[in-house]
């Protein structure tokens, strides 16, 4: 497994704006495969936004990054400052703090 956290600021779009355009995203997001989670990150004081990714594997993460999807999230007008950090899971002290799921799909 993997996690990815990325974040970024919002520039020429409100908060609101930004929420519904998370909405609108949520399912094609969750239907990315080897997508197990994702964490939707908000910070408006600081206009910092983002989220946490949990993925099966190395090539779920990499599939999914080159997808359309994540293309057009990555070269939005109204997203910058792009930050990518991934990470790999230590699985067994992570399902005792609830951090994973029972059975991980696929």
């Amino acid at each position: 497994m993997r996690v990815q956290i990325i974040t970024f600021q919002l520039q020429g779009l409100s908060a609101a704006e930004y929420r519904e355009m998370c909405s609108a995203l949520a399912k094609s997001v969750s239907a990315l495969p080897g997508c197990l989670s994702k964490i939707w990150l908000e910070d408006e004081a600081s206009n910092r936004y983002g989220g946490v990714y949990v993925w099966r594997d190395d090539a779920a993460m990499t599939a999914a990054m080159a997808s359309d999807l994540m293309q057009a999230v990555a070269n939005h007008p109204n997203l910058s400052g792009f930050e990518t950090h991934d990470f790999g899971v230590l699985e067994e002290p992570s399902r005792v703090t609830r951090g994973l799921p029972e059975r991980v799909p696929g």
